[in-house]
């Protein structure tokens, strides 16, 4: 079935984040170890991208390694680590190519230097782009970065900067890693699990959650279209009725 053809590009969503679950489980039944799976899925990350663009999504955050993913097995962890440096210089030039730019959150000074410096200089070089923002969340957690837009703020207050009867949701949302994008309209979960561990707990208040059985080195273009129709046959309120949204 071709489901890009199905799609209304005038009802795409801005932006769209995912947690890519599952690439473990899908090493184990390969009779592969776990860092296998991880990279199993850069081919996933890559035709996800590429579909993003041919859809007209602008933003796309990825939540690639959490905080709590530090306490992992160590021999696991830095196979990431080295993965991550790798792939961020592999996909650089295609990303240039493609008109990707690439961003990322999180607390990024936890990750190796060797890391951190790939990442700028990929971060550089893709920075005039604009078809696709792929953003990585990387070393972040929901909770980490409240309580830093939280801390930001109390020293504002602290300073007479700002009063806190002045403090809204505005404040607050200025004060996350995402201050420069939209929140998401739809969330993305493969590998069958219901919970959103942690990730962009203030931005999904009103997106669209959608969670699939396919574990992420599976889930290609199809799987993501099949998620953008998904979207796009709800009906999205933000607290109103339904007469209230079909006479406005």
């Amino acid at each position: 079935m071709n489901y890009l053809s199905q799609i209304n590009k005038a009802n795409v969503p801005q932006h769209v984040a995912i947690i890519m679950d599952g690439n473990g489980r899908w090493a184990k039944q390969q009779g592969e170890d776990r860092v296998f799976g991880h990279h199993e899925g850069v081919n996933s990350v890559r035709e996800i991208v590429e579909a993003c663009a041919e859809v007209g999504v602008k933003y796309l955050t990825l939540y690639a390694f959490s905080t709590e993913n530090w306490n992992r097995p160590k021999e696991e962890v830095d196979a990431l680590m080295e993965l991550l440096v790798a792939t961020i210089s592999l996909e650089t030039p295609n990303l240039n190519k493609n008109g990707v730019k690439l961003q990322a959150i999180g607390d990024l000074k936890s990750l190796p230097q060797s890391c951190q410096d790939e990442l700028q200089e990929s971060i550089n070089i893709t920075a005039n782009n604009s078809k696709v923002t792929l953003i990585l969340a990387l070393s972040y957690s929901s909770k980490w970065e409240i309580t830093n837009s939280v801390k930001e703020i109390a020293q504002l207050v602290k300073e007479g900067k700002l009063k806190p009867e002045d403090i809204t949701s505005s404040t607050i949302q200025k004060y996350l890693c995402t201050a420069n994008y939209p929140d998401p309209e739809l969330m993305i979960r493969t590998s069958g699990e219901h919970r959103i561990s942690n990730f962009l707990l203030w931005q999904l208040a009103y997106a669209e959650f959608y969670f699939t059985e396919v574990l992420w080195p599976d889930f290609r273009k199809d799987e993501f279209f099949k998620a953008i129709l998904s979207y796009q046959n709800r009906e999205r309120r933000f607290g109103l009725t339904s007469d209230q949204i079909t006479n406005n």
